[in-house]
């Protein structure tokens, strides 16, 4: 009997981030306390990044609070974040915030190495450029994987596809 498989990715639903952004955009026009402060939020990068921008820090840091709430709202992880420090800009304040996608190699070894101490024998982990190929004979031990991976708490946020 052939292998049973299935795929770990990290990947965004680049749709839903841009609606969770257009609402941001939205609620920032119309609350009170943003008014006038210059608070604003866009992409930047084509959709790699996204750009605030206000006249404080804390302004800085509420817009920020408003895309994450927006984003769980729209069941987007908020691991996919990769926020730095607000720095002045001329008379405002920039923050970038990178969206993390993809498994990098540093965290594709670190899951498979999980998967090989913790995971059941027989499953085998293959890296496949920015996604991980996990495969077993046993749908069991498959479903034992998921539920470890589920359980740890990577500092990505990982989606099982192409469960075979």
């Amino acid at each position: 009997m052939a292998d049973s498989s299935f795929d770990i990715v990290s990947k965004i639903d680049h749709q839903e981030a841009d609606n969770a952004l257009n609402q941001t955009v939205k609620e920032i026009g119309h609350r009170f306390d943003f008014k006038g402060t210059g608070a604003s939020i866009a992409w930047s990068g084509g959709q790699k990044a996204v750009e605030i921008k206000a006249n404080s820090e804390e302004r800085a840091n509420a817009v920020l609070d408003v895309f994450k709430e927006k984003l769980i709202k729209r069941g987007l992880s908020l691991k996919i974040l990769d926020a730095g420090e607000p720095k002045l800009s001329g008379k405002d304040y920039r923050l970038v915030v990178t969206l993390k996608e993809g498994i990098d190699q540093e965290n594709a070894k670190k899951i498979s190495k999980i998967i090989r101490d913790e995971g059941p024998k027989g499953v085998k982990a293959q890296i496949q450029g920015e996604e991980l190929r996990v495969s077993s004979k046993k749908r069991d031990e498959l479903q034992e994987v998921i539920a470890l991976l589920k359980g740890k708490d990577l500092d990505l946020a990982l989606q099982f596809t192409n469960y075979r």
